[in-house]
């Protein structure tokens, strides 16, 4: 009886960690490699935790095994061990340096990011080269206060582009979103992607959500974002 052979999956490498010097101090990249590396997804975290945030481990768990190596980048002041998040300026002026360390490998680079990450990926995705970027709980506005909207920075990104937000976010719930922007919604989750106790959904589940929407989103744009790369 003959057996069908499956094609072999990208061996995952256990993570390194890489130093590197900024403008505003040093920053800290964690590379969870996929082998063989076909893209980098580069995720900043957000100005209130790092990247123990449970979407950005969720990610780095599991795109290695899709052909994605995924850094996970520090910003200065959380290596420091600072308490508050420098200015937009200051965190732009960080992650412009730390690039080319992200894009050594020789591969089309997605700029991504959670929460005040994802505002840097946003901001300066053009400028670096990026071939498209990841929004994880975009922060739209300050909670309850929709009239000081940030949607600017969003819809003046010209490149592809997914938001991943959850559906009772303070920051900006799914419907919020312009015209033209098309959240992928995780169902009762809040800024921080977690859920309430009477939640259908399992954290487990929520992240699958994640996981899943990123994987197909990247699987579907990958060799047109190679091409222009």
């Amino acid at each position: 009886m003959s057996t069908q052979q499956q094609a072999p999956q990208p061996r995952r490498a256990g993570p390194r960690a890489e130093t590197v010097v900024t403008p505003a101090g040093e920053a800290r990249i964690t590379w969870h490699d996929a082998r063989p590396a076909h893209m980098v997804l580069a995720l900043g975290h957000g100005a209130g935790g790092g990247i123990e945030a449970r979407d950005l481990r969720a990610l780095a768990a599991a795109l290695p095994a899709q052909g994605v190596t995924v850094a996970l980048v520090e910003q200065p002041w959380r290596v420091a061990g600072k308490k508050v998040a420098p200015a937009p300026r200051t965190l732009d002026a960080a992650w412009s340096a730390l690039w080319p360390a992200l894009a050594l490998p020789g591969l089309p680079v997605i700029a991504g990011g959670r929460s005040a990450g994802a505002r840097v990926a946003c901001r300066t995705a053009g400028a670096l080269g990026a071939c498209a970027v990841l929004a994880l709980s975009f922060p739209l506005h300050p909670p309850g206060r929709p009239e000081r909207s940030r949607a600017e920075e969003l819809t003046s990104v010209e490149l592809p582009v997914l938001v991943v937000q959850g559906g009772r976010d303070p920051f900006g719930r799914p419907e919020e979103f312009p015209a033209g922007t098309a959240p992928v919604e995780v169902p009762g989750a809040d800024h921080g992607f977690a859920l309430p106790k009477s939640a259908e959904l399992t954290e487990a589940a929520a992240m699958g959500l994640v996981t899943d929407a990123v994987t197909r989103w990247i699987t579907g744009g990958r060799e047109a974002w190679r091409r222009r790369g």
